[in-house]
Order: C-alpha cells, then structure tokens, then sequence
C-alpha cells in the first residue's frame, strides 16, 4: 500500500469516529456550543467591512450561524460557500441574513447564483476532526484546502476551523496538500496555531 493510500484509510477511519462523536452530542448541547462560540467571538480584530465567509451547519455540524450574526452585527461583511465541481475551490458569495437560499450539493443552502462573489478576509471552516498543530480533516473532498490555498496565494487570510471540543484528535495524519487552519474555536477554547 502507498504511502498516499494509506493516510487516505487512516483519516476514513478518523473521519468516521469524530463524526460518531459528534453524532451522539444531544441537541442541547450542540446548541450551547453554538451560543458559547457566538458569545466569546473571534480571537481577532474584525475591522469594519471585513469579510468573514461561514458555512451552513450540515447534519451535527456546530452552528457557525449565532457567530455570524454577532460578527455581522459589529459590521462584518458575510459570505457563505457555493461548491462549483468536484476538484474546484468553493465559490464565496455575498450573504446578507434574510437573503434567499438555493439547495447546493448534499442539499446544502447556498447564496443565489445572482449573488457577488468575494474573496473573504477570514475563513470559517467546517471540519470532521482537527489536531494542536492546525490540521484538520474534513469531508474528504478536498475543497477547503484548495479554497484555502487559493486565498492565501491572493492576500493574507486567517483560517478558523470550528468544531465541537470532542472532535479533537491527538495528530491528523497530513499532506502536503492539507492547509493548516490559524485557530481552532470550540465551546471551551480558543485554540492558537
């Protein structure tokens, strides 16, 4: 087995028991995650007119949504995730609350086609299970980490991952392709990288 297939089956393996984990959080408590991540903020400057681009939660996903509204509140510019193909970057687009929604891949709300894109300042990022150094492992596709890459080739970005503390793991077995994330928030810290 090659070196590349073989971190592939070990973070399937990863993927499948954080998200098992995260699966079995009660509601309520995915909920108050939610609310202490909203509470606390970002661990950095938002100037006014910044864009911070989020996510939709998908199934236990933590809900980046009562963040987004305080950051949108103090005068951040929201974006959220269009996926363009399989092998692509996302696409950002502009997204007010209120706005309409289309139903992307996985039925996953996306801002309208009609909607600007942008190139965000920070990144909220999804994740199934990250590590200290800023490793994480997500869906298995690959999007973040072009997304990522890309940005960062264009100007200096930060990149947030967000999850639920159980979600940790001791070391993500990475690549060279795997961007590493600047923090990590969860409900009980904020973790600096």
């Amino acid at each position: 087995m090659d070196q590349a297939t073989n971190i592939a089956q070990q973070k399937s393996t990863l993927r499948a028991a954080a998200l098992a984990r995260r699966d079995a959080m009660p509601a309520a408590e995915r909920q108050a995650a939610a609310e202490a991540l909203a509470a606390r903020g970002l661990p950095i400057t938002v100037e006014p007119g910044a864009i911070v681009s989020g996510f939709m939660p998908m199934k236990t996903e933590i809900n980046p949504l009562p963040l987004l509204r305080k950051l949108a509140g103090a005068g951040a510019k929201l974006a959220l995730p269009c996926i363009d193909g399989r092998g692509k970057p996302l696409i950002m687009r502009a997204y007010q609350f209120g706005d309409a929604f289309k139903s992307g891949q996985w039925g996953i709300r996306e801002p309208m086609p009609d909607a600007p894109e942008v190139k965000p300042d920070i990144l909220l990022v999804p994740l199934a299970c990250f590590d200290r150094s800023g490793q994480r492992i997500g869906y298995g596709a690959g999007y973040y980490d072009r997304t990522i890459a890309g940005l960062r080739a264009l100007k200096k970005i930060t990149a947030i991952g967000v999850a639920f503390a159980i979600q940790e793991i001791p070391q993500v077995p990475a690549t060279e392709r795997d961007e590493r994330l600047d923090f990590v928030l969860t409900e009980k810290e904020i973790i600096a990288i």
